[in-house]
């Protein structure tokens, strides 16, 4: 399904002066110059190290460019330079912004879609399911302490006024996980009241940061003592030794789902798809295993140290492009 791109170059024009420009995270050099892949990737830094190292493992001979970028500059970018990107490969990409850049995305006919719960599979098969991003709310308990003030049980509790400035999350216009917030409390509770309670919160907010990765990393510095995030990337700070807690109120976990693409001109560039099905099956099953355990595939089911089990997922529906752009529109916090 094709989708309109309107309320995209409106809403990023600002990051025009980004669109050629990259932020390359690493480079695996090749020991020939066979082929050169460009990957572009809003995913953890972890995540994008062990990936990394795993394609210079597996293609030696291939030269690999990750470059990081928040989701929504990744659509922006697509969106900017259409078919002359220099990217190849689009990786972890929530499913709302690769429904806005379709039209620039390569059918993928040959993909084994089959491995995957079915109800994950995008429609368009223009794209393929990675992960299921949950979203939980994230605790560091010795600056709580450290402030005087009592943990928290509630959303409308994070709203009292001894909370001012040690609450942090994801601004919803350029992190899927700040969005996937924001559209579990509206089907929760109505549109105007979860526009309310974010106008309150706003108060309390010590910063919106642009990615979903922003808030587990100020818990982890001690700089904020509530965040709303990633369930995954919480425990990974945890089982690295991190002191933080994680709770879910009554609502219960958010959650979004992030896949990957190519590029509809590179399909047949040398070494693209190779690369993308390592990418997609081999890697993204390592993926679920050692970083995302919110199952993905059909027959696979892992577990790791730490993370939540029997978790109660929210109220997630009506999350298409449309309602986003429509929610995004009225979102003027930050």
């Amino acid at each position: 399904m094709r989708y309109k791109a309107t309320f995209t170059v409106i809403l990023f024009c600002f990051i025009t002066s980004l669109l050629f420009f990259n932020y390359p995270i690493g480079t695996a050099e090749a020991k020939s110059d066979t082929a050169k892949i460009v990957i572009w990737t809003s995913g953890e830094d972890y995540k994008n190290d062990f990936y990394l190292n795993k394609l210079k493992e597996k293609f030696p001979n291939y030269t690999f460019v990750l470059e990081y970028m928040n989701s929504s500059t990744i659509a922006a970018k697509i969106m900017g330079e259409k078919l002359n990107t220099q990217c190849d490969i689009v990786l972890s990409e929530e499913y709302g912004y690769l429904e806005m850049c379709s039209e620039y995305l390569a059918e993928l006919p040959d993909f084994k879609y089959s491995l995957f719960m079915p109800e994950i599979i995008p429609q368009n098969k223009k794209y393929t399911p990675e992960l299921r991003n949950g979203g939980a709310v994230m605790l560091n308990k010795a600056v709580l302490e450290k402030k005087g003030v009592p943990i928290p049980k509630s959303y409308s509790d994070l709203l009292k006024p001894e909370y001012k400035n040690l609450v942090i999350m994801p601004n919803p216009k350029s992190s899927g996980t700040g969005y996937m917030f924001l559209r579990q409390l509206t089907n929760e509770w109505g549109e105007n009241e979860a526009f309310k309670f974010f106008e309150a919160l706003t108060e309390n907010i010590l910063q919106y940061t642009s990615s979903g990765s922003g808030p587990v990393n100020a818990l982890v510095q001690g700089e904020a003592a509530i965040g709303l995030g990633m369930t995954a990337q919480a425990v990974t700070e945890i089982n690295k030794g991190a002191k933080l807690d994680i709770v879910f109120f009554k609502e219960g976990s958010p959650y979004s789902m992030y896949g990957n693409a190519i590029i509809k001109n590179k399909a047949d560039k040398k070494g693209v798809k190779e690369v993308f099905n390592y990418l997609s099956v081999d890697l993204c099953k390592e993926n679920n295993n050692l970083f995302f355990p919110e199952q993905v595939f059909k027959n696979y089911t892992p577990t790791i140290k730490n993370y939540p089990t029997k978790i109660h997922y929210g109220n997630m529906k009506n999350n298409t492009l449309q309602e986003k752009e429509r929610l995004l529109k009225k979102w003027m916090f930050s």
